[in-house]
């Protein structure tokens, strides 16, 4: 995707990203954790979280960006979506380059954003979400990956994490677990 999609509030997007030249943005445990502590403070405030998944050399997130009437600490909103990402991406950066001794750009630029415009959409993506671990062999099994949002959704956790709204797309948690094991990503290939 080459051209830039604003972030517009209330609408449904899918980020991702990847290392620069493939390298890893996870090295160690800590990393993850340390992510997830960056975007709490630099997303949870502008974006609604529905699913998510990182792996060692690329990420995939849904998000749905908050109604500007919940942005009013944000003074330019038509950019601030994007900054806050780009500064999430940064503050994780900088921070790796400090501790593992490496310099320049971590993550490519710029991240991706698609926009999630149908229902159908939305399920086939949280379906390929979770199973991307498991499709890039992160893992034998998508189900026990630990940094995905599968079984938080799974066990009706209470999270930061919009799991009720995802099982409400889904019906219920039987036809939730049942899409999830007829897995074809052919059925979004063409959107991501």
């Amino acid at each position: 995707m080459s051209k830039e999609i604003p972030l517009i509030s209330e609408q449904y997007y899918h980020i991702y990203n990847r290392g620069n030249n493939g390298e890893n943005l996870f090295i160690e445990e800590r990393n993850y954790q340390y992510f997830f502590k960056l975007y709490i403070h630099y997303i949870y405030p502008i974006a609604n979280t529905y699913a998510y998944c990182l792996m060692k050399n690329h990420f995939h997130l849904l998000v749905q960006m908050k109604p500007e009437k919940d942005l009013t600490s944000f003074e330019n909103l038509s950019s601030m979506n994007s900054k806050q990402f780009s500064n999430l991406f940064n503050a994780y950066t900088k921070t790796i380059n400090n501790t593992y001794q490496r310099t320049g750009s971590l993550f490519e630029k710029p991240f991706k954003r698609i926009l999630v415009d149908s229902d159908t959409y939305l399920t086939h993506l949280v379906n390929y979400i979770h199973h991307n671990p498991q499709k890039h062999g992160f893992t034998n099994d998508f189900r026990t990956y630990p940094y995905s949002s599968y079984q938080t959704i799974y066990q009706q956790k209470n999270s930061r994490i919009k799991g009720q709204q995802v099982m409400e797309w889904f019906g219920n948690l039987k036809s939730f677990v049942e899409y999830h094991k007829q897995f074809d990503e052919t059925k979004i290939q063409h959107l991501i």
